[in-house]
């Protein structure tokens, strides 16, 4: 599975008739390659090339006397293999702003109903431009409410908009952009349970907790979120820092378990005879629900059954932003502005 979209840097000599014989010239003999002018100016002291192939892919290619950089999505020349990845965060921040408007562009065109959402289109813009995973995360994004099983590809587009504005995960941006995967072969469980961890982060930074992921613990594993209270009007932090795991039931639907209560069960169970019992205790655990439909979820909140694990949260969020819940345990997070309890 290739990695998420990165720069390649070289400290090498670079001018047009290089380009044309080691980049160029590679790229149209093996794919098909028309190079052309970029949509944006180049920063300054700086030139570029734009590279488009046959079957889609692309490459952009930008240098001066002293450092060139090449992102694409497409095969790398052999001029190029020697050199280091960087991410967008990792490289100068005008050559990174250059090489994302014009992707952003890209994306317009290409998948004009992401138009609207300039922060998912931003924040996964290293995994919509993925030499493998462009089409498969577009397609769960579009044709599968970002997992939503009852909602329009707006209304889920919306949640999640609205939580990336905040800004909470931008710092992350690479971690979390990643787990949707870059794989070309479809897997809408797996996403979707991905998505349950940005969900799990807006409820978190709703109750007004920062988020930090994947936190490596004594065991070797990494749990998926430190919870840190804010600073409060003093400066000084109140509260612990929990760690948390998330899972993510896959409906009865989906499943051999014939109810909710036994997905739930099943599913809980599987990650607490595992990567929690390794931990030893001490980690919170998040039981998304958001992919039941209603009458699944009520069997659930009916009997609220136990998850195998002490502390847990279970919950299921909608698209408007309500979520609704119950715990086991005394998980050590103030919640209650975030989640609406049920009692059993």
């Amino acid at each position: 599975m290739a990695s998420p979209l990165r720069f390649r840097r070289s400290q090498e000599r670079w001018d047009d008739d290089r380009i044309n014989e080691e980049l160029y010239s590679h790229l149209d003999s093996n794919l098909g390659a028309r190079s052309l002018t970029p949509h944006y100016s180049t920063p300054n002291g700086f030139e570029a090339r734009r590279f488009e192939m046959d079957n889609g892919d692309m490459a952009l290619f930008v240098w001066n006397d002293d450092t060139a950089y090449w992102l694409g999505n497409t095969e790398t020349p052999p001029a190029l293999w020697r050199t280091s990845k960087y991410t967008f965060d990792e490289i100068p921040y005008r050559i990174a702003r250059w090489g994302q408007r014009e992707l952003l562009a890209d994306l317009a065109v290409e998948s004009p109903w992401l138009a609207k959402y300039d922060y998912i289109s931003w924040f996964f813009l290293p995994v919509f431009f993925s030499k493998d995973g462009r089409e498969t995360s577009r397609a769960f994004f579009r044709k599968y409410a970002a997992g939503f099983p009852d909602a329009t590809r707006d209304e889920a587009l919306s949640f999640y908009e609205r939580f990336l504005q905040t800004g909470a995960l931008d710092d992350y941006r690479y971690t979390m952009a990643s787990k949707l995967g870059t794989s070309q072969y479809f897997d809408k469980n797996r996403m979707s349970s991905t998505m349950s961890e940005f969900t799990v982060a807006k409820l978190l930074t709703d109750a007004g907790y920062d988020v930090v992921p994947e936190i490596e613990v004594t065991t070797g594993h990494s749990l998926d979120f430190r919870a840190e209270p804010k600073h409060d009007k003093t400066g000084h932090e109140h509260g612990q820092s929990p760690l948390v795991e998330v899972t993510r039931p896959q409906p009865p639907t989906q499943r051999a378990a014939s109810t909710p209560v036994a997905a739930l069960r099943e599913t809980a169970e599987t990650k607490s005879n595992g990567q929690l019992n390794e931990h030893g205790g001490g980690a919170v655990l998040f039981v998304d629900c958001s992919g039941f439909r209603d009458d699944e979820w009520s069997a659930v909140i009916g009997e609220q059954p136990d998850v195998r694990h002490r502390p847990a949260v279970v919950f299921r969020a909608r698209p408007d932003g309500h979520v609704e819940g119950y715990r086991k345990g005394s998980p050590p997070l103030h919640l209650d502005g975030a989640v609406q309890w049920q009692t059993g």
